[in-house]
């Protein structure tokens, strides 16, 4: 009976040191999405450079694209509008912006600031697409498919490493997949 207590923390403490160890070699990034194979959800909102002209999921559909949340207000989205530039200009993927919980003026200055990688830019100014969608924080990038279904969702920068060991593969997979039903 006595061994059992001797040995009752230092198994309780080999076993807490386990679980430490298995959560510090989690990704924070790799959280599941309950929309994955899902339709991006609807919704009706303004563009962000036109506020009179309304946008809607099936304006977004018809093509392979990423949408992109991101504001003004978020660091992140700093660091990672110089690789959206380069991959809108280089990759012919359009890339559907998200304006998330922002002011509309502050947008149409960090845009013509440093340059809009968006084909189309969403307003979302009280978040009600991002609530629907299950944003976080900002950024979040979604990759959708032709049909508007969320096909893979990435929380955090889009830098070169994503784009070309994550998000490209699964674009050029995507756009096969609708070469061969087309063809």
């Amino acid at each position: 009976m006595k061994r059992i207590k001797l040995f009752a923390p230092l198994a309780i403490f080999v076993a807490l040191g386990l679980l430490l160890f298995k959560g510090l070699s989690l990704d924070p990034n790799e959280m599941p999405s309950a929309l994955i194979d899902k339709p991006l959800p609807e919704f009706r909102l303004p563009y962000l450079q036109q506020p009179q002209k309304m946008v809607s999921r099936a304006d977004l559909v018809g093509e392979v694209a990423l949408v992109n949340v991101w504001a003004t207000w978020c660091p992140s989205c700093m660091a990672e509008h110089p690789h959206l530039m380069q991959i809108a200009e280089q990759e012919g993927i359009p890339i559907i912006g998200v304006d998330y919980k922002d002011e509309r003026q502050a947008a149409l200055n960090w845009l013509a600031k440093w340059g809009d990688p968006y084909r189309l830019n969403i307003f979302d100014e009280k978040g009600r697409l991002g609530i629907d969608l299950g944003v976080f924080g900002a950024p979040e990038t979604y990759l959708i498919d032709h049909r508007g279904v969320i096909r893979y969702k990435h929380i955090g920068v889009v830098d070169d490493r994503v784009w070309n060991e994550l998000l490209k593969p699964l674009v050029v997979k995507l756009r096969r997949e609708v070469s061969k039903t087309d063809g």
